[in-house]
């Protein structure tokens, strides 16, 4: 499986800055570790690969920014089911301001959510613009960085996988619902704390 990974970036490493760009649009820490890689192997630049997974992120997290601005009835219609990531995404807005837009991309579940959110209320677009650019750079730089320099390791990793993938899928799956249970204990703490006051 290692070797495999290898040939899959070395059959897209001329196509490198567009495929991170784009990715990092969509979504993100797989598309920054894969930019780290293509860097630690030499493919391409590391200051340029961090420029432009950055530029992916803040592309995307405007676009949805400015979905939540100019769609706001969209948003009620379609969105229901999310309510109430809306509404903690609010109270989080509240409560800590800009921090919330540079901090929003380790939330999981909340990538798109809270651009959204914020696009929705009357926070002003430049600010948000100007933290999400030095957000989306510093998330860019400090996964990508990670990534380059443990590359060895991730190759390893991605080997042990391949060999042992009947422990490391139950492994992967564990820690994905302790993430995704973790996550939905702070928002039900967060929500249950408002409802009190």
């Amino acid at each position: 499986m290692e070797e495999l990974f290898r040939n899959f970036l070395l059959d897209h490493k001329d196509f490198a800055y567009p495929i991170i760009f784009f990715w990092c649009i969509l979504e993100g820490e797989l598309a920054l570790i894969l930019g780290g890689i293509f860097a630690h192997d030499g493919h391409v630049n590391l200051g340029l690969i961090i420029f432009v997974a950055g530029l992916g992120g803040f592309v995307g997290d405007q676009i949805y920014f400015y979905i939540g601005r100019f769609n706001k009835r969209l948003i009620q219609n379609k969105l229901k089911t999310q309510r109430r990531k809306f509404a903690l995404a609010h109270l989080l807005l509240k409560r800590h301001g800009g921090w919330i837009i540079f901090v929003q991309r380790y939330m999981y579940g909340f990538r798109t959510v809270i651009p959204m959110s914020i696009g929705l209320t009357r926070y002003n677009a430049k600010k948000f613009a100007l933290i999400n650019l030095i957000s989306a750079w510093v998330w860019a730089a400090i996964t990508i960085l990670l990534a380059w320099y443990f590359g060895n390791h991730i190759y390893k990793f991605v080997g042990w996988i391949g060999r042992h993938w009947y422990l490391a899928i139950p492994i992967i799956l564990t820690f994905l619902g302790t993430l995704l249970y973790g996550f939905k204990r702070l928002e039900k703490h967060i929500l249950h704390e408002r409802s009190k006051r």
